[in-house]
């Protein structure tokens, strides 16, 4: 990577960020902790009619078995699909493991999840000169200590470190210099943009952008009207300049839960009494960290795999569980009678503060 002192045309110093990702990480845990599992196909995630996929390994891949995917379909594209259950509190000990060896580097750290996170170098604390150097040895070191793969992008902003991360996956790494950067994203198709999903593509496509060139050549205005608070944003990345800072001790923005029922339910009361564990847990972490927040939204996922989301916000943060029980039970109330027979419920709570800052009781009209 050319690290100059300066982006051309720009004053400020080039910043020097790290995307890592962890490779196949759940899959790949599984596959290190029990040999058996070595280059087969496996999926960590339940096996039963009714689950997900929560991660799979490369050899499971191939047959385009991906995470969120049912178990059933996974198991009918890899017949020879090995399903494991996950260990979160497996991941979560070595993805701790992790960020010690990235804060070896660096205090700019910001996580994304337990196997990916950024990390801002541009001043690092071992005054290795080049991002590349320091993303190599990051990766050989969490080879040495965990017996696992990490991927690594290393670039000037972190939309491009994240693109760069993909490119040389499983096991590489790749730079993207601020030369290269605005190339790079020119030919990229929409659907490969971080941020933009499925649905966001398709509207892309219907207006007639396909590529990062294709929004590059519209006006701010034009990208404004079409994709709103989102569209500076796309014009901005289709350039390949993104301002954003890695935020170290990044705000959680949501808490959420949900579970995938054995079977289908449609009854008001039976949904109560599965929403009910979902509150407690989502509750629980409130009183772990201190966190409240002000919007209660419910997933509703029916049995044809079709998605609504509902949301209440309240002036002040919920103030109790019991609060957050009639938030969310009220939102389901709204929609009864239910059109179809439900898969999976969710409940999140957003808008989050630290501290309570509530009231003592809050009035739930809904």
């Amino acid at each position: 990577m050319s690290e100059s002192d300066t982006v051309t045309g720009a004053a400020s110093p080039v910043r020097k960020i790290i995307h890592i990702d962890m490779d196949a990480f759940y899959a790949s845990v599984e596959q290190r902790d029990n040999p058996e599992l070595r280059g087969k196909p496996v999926a960590v995630g339940g096996s039963a009619e009714r689950g997900v996929v929560a991660a799979a390994s490369y050899e499971a891949r191939k047959f385009g078995v991906r995470s969120a995917m049912p178990s059933v379909t996974a198991k009918r594209q890899c017949p020879d699909l090995i399903f494991v259950k996950p260990r979160f509190e497996v991941y979560k000990a070595i993805s701790r493991q992790i960020r010690d060896i990235f804060a070896e580097h660096t205090a700019m750290i910001e996580p994304l999840s337990l196997d990916e996170a950024y990390l801002d170098v541009t001043e690092n604390l071992q005054g290795i000169p080049l991002a590349r150097d320091i993303a190599l040895k990051i990766r050989e070191k969490i080879k040495a200590e965990t017996g696992l793969n990490a991927s690594a992008g290393i670039s000037y902003n972190k939309f491009l470190a994240k693109l760069a991360s993909d490119h040389r996956k499983p096991n590489g790494q790749f730079v993207i210099s601020p030369e290269m950067g605005p190339a790079f994203v020119e030919t990229l198709p929409v659907g490969r943009f971080h941020g933009i999903g499925p649905a966001t593509a398709a509207k892309m496509n219907a207006l007639g952008l396909f590529t990062g060139r294709d929004i590059r050549n519209q006006t701010l205005e034009f990208m404004n009207a079409n994709f709103g608070k989102s569209g500076a944003y796309y014009y901005w990345i289709s350039r390949g300049v993104d301002e954003r800072p890695v935020r170290a001790n990044r705000i959680r923005k949501s808490i959420g839960a949900e579970n995938t029922f054995s079977a289908d339910l449609d009854a008001f009361d039976a949904l109560v009494a599965e929403l009910r564990p979902l509150v407690d847990k989502v509750w629980r972490h409130c009183e772990a960290t201190g966190n409240r927040g002000r919007t209660v939204t419910l997933k509703i996922k029916f049995a044809d795999f079709e998605i609504i989301t509902r949301s209440r916000s309240v002036t002040a943060a919920v103030a109790g569980r019991d609060d957050l029980e009639r938030l969310a039970c009220g939102l389901l109330e709204a929609e009864m009678p239910l059109p179809k027979r439900v898969r999976l419920l969710g409940v999140s709570l957003s808008s989050l503060q630290v501290g309570d800052g509530a009231e003592p009781q809050l009035t739930l009209g809904i």
